[in-house]
């Protein structure tokens, strides 16, 4: 069985980002081994997941009065982003639980209800 991963950036206003990690990783592979390793030009048109998810939580940390959460989760072959976005649409509340459940958190500004403020 084949597993995509995907990293999903939501906040308090709902889902935002979800990158297709395994789906990058094999384009940028694919595109190293099309390189003319005589050229000494490197082809950066792929940007590394890495820097995504370094951006991802950057905004999350400059905007923590949203409240982001960013999580990885692996699914099997055949479950696109566009799913993913689907099921937010459709039941956003069971779907970042779900995620909570299965997923690998990366950032977490998640607000809880029973939270005290002390000033």
């Amino acid at each position: 069985m084949t597993v995509n991963t995907f990293v999903l950036s939501w906040d308090q206003e709902g889902l935002e980002a979800v990158v297709p990690v395994s789906e990058i990783e094999r384009e940028r592979t694919w595109q190293a081994l099309k390189q003319d390793f005589d050229d000494p030009k490197i082809d950066n048109r792929l940007e590394s997941v890495t820097a995504i998810v370094g951006r991802l939580m950057m905004r999350a940390k400059f905007n923590s009065h949203r409240h982001y959460e960013i999580y990885a989760i692996d699914v099997e072959d055949g479950i696109t982003s566009d799913d993913v976005r689907d099921m937010f649409d459709q039941n956003p509340q069971a779907s970042a639980d779900l995620i909570r459940e299965r997923g690998r958190m990366l950032y977490s500004d998640r607000r809880l209800k029973n939270k005290i403020k002390i000033e």
